[in-house]
């Protein structure tokens, strides 16, 4: 059985921290997914007491913070204001009890022609060094493939290999459905059976539209059950494996966000209720 999540990005145009929350408790959500960058915004108004005390009286969960991303590549100057943000999730999640930060590979014109060997060393090398920090905070790290080419690290199973050469307990994968998708259409839909539960830290669910791979986009997100991404056989496939976390609705369509945040959040839990279990 899964539980209910979600992800800030879904309303991350209407909506914000506080809002999202009382409507997450609302609607009979089990987790939450906070994105840095509403959480600088929430925290020029409010405290990290706020969110404690909240957390605290509340059936809604802390889950995952969204995201470091572009991990890969970075100059000297990069990885520091990267490591500025990074330091700054790690303090909210051990403050608030958050067990994960989500980590993603980086995204350029030029990430296509790195070679598998060239993205597996790099990644090895900056997981280990991003989990040492994380460590000594408490935190875990979920790495993100992104099924899109433009993304260096676009696999599962390149993924998988990465985070089984890191070899820590701190670090492990988040399946993401339009990314799983984006890759080959899900073809290796039984790879997922040769990862360990406990290394499957996060599920993003979510349905995109029935476009070409070539065309199809992060903003082609839509409902569960309402797109084209054979959703039940993921969820499926996790449960049967031993997942038994949340899966977190995550949506960037700009459709949604034009919408009320109290209509998309009800729409959610409504739409992701099917592939509970």
């Amino acid at each position: 059985m899964l539980t209910l999540g979600f992800n800030e990005a879904t309303c991350k145009e209407n909506s914000s921290v506080e809002r999202d929350l009382e409507l997450c408790e609302k609607y009979g959500y089990d987790a939450i997914e906070l994105r840095l960058d509403m959480l600088k915004e929430y925290l020029k108004t409010h405290t990290i007491g706020d969110l404690q005390q909240f957390f605290a009286s509340s059936h809604l969960k802390p889950f995952a913070l969204n995201s470091i991303e572009d991990i890969n590549f970075n100059t000297p100057e990069q990885w520091e204001k990267l490591l500025e943000l990074f330091r700054f999730g790690c303090e909210v999640a051990r403050d608030i009890g958050n067990p994960y930060l989500i980590v993603v590979p980086t995204m350029g014109p030029d990430m296509d022609r790195k070679t598998e060997a060239e993205v597996f060393e790099d990644s090895v090398k900056v997981l280990g060094e991003l989990a040492d920090i994380a460590e000594s905070y408490g935190v875990k790290l979920s790495f993100e493939p992104i099924g899109d080419r433009r993304w260096c690290c676009n696999s599962v199973r390149q993924a998988w290999e990465i985070v089984q050469a890191v070899n820590r307990d701190s670090v492990g994968l988040t399946i993401d459905c339009i990314n799983f998708y984006m890759h080959d259409k899900c073809s290796d839909l039984e790879y997922l059976r040769k990862i360990p539960a406990e290394k499957i830290f996060v599920y993003h669910i979510n349905d995109c539209e029935d476009l070409p791979l070539r065309v199809l986009d992060h903003c082609d997100r839509i409902m569960p059950g309402k797109g084209c991404i054979p959703i039940a056989d993921i969820s499926r496939v996790l449960r049967e494996v031993g997942y038994d976390g949340p899966a977190c609705l995550e949506l960037f369509r700009p459709e949604y966000w034009r919408m009320d945040a109290e209509e998309i959040i009800q729409m959610g839990a409504a739409c992701c209720a099917p592939y509970l279990g």
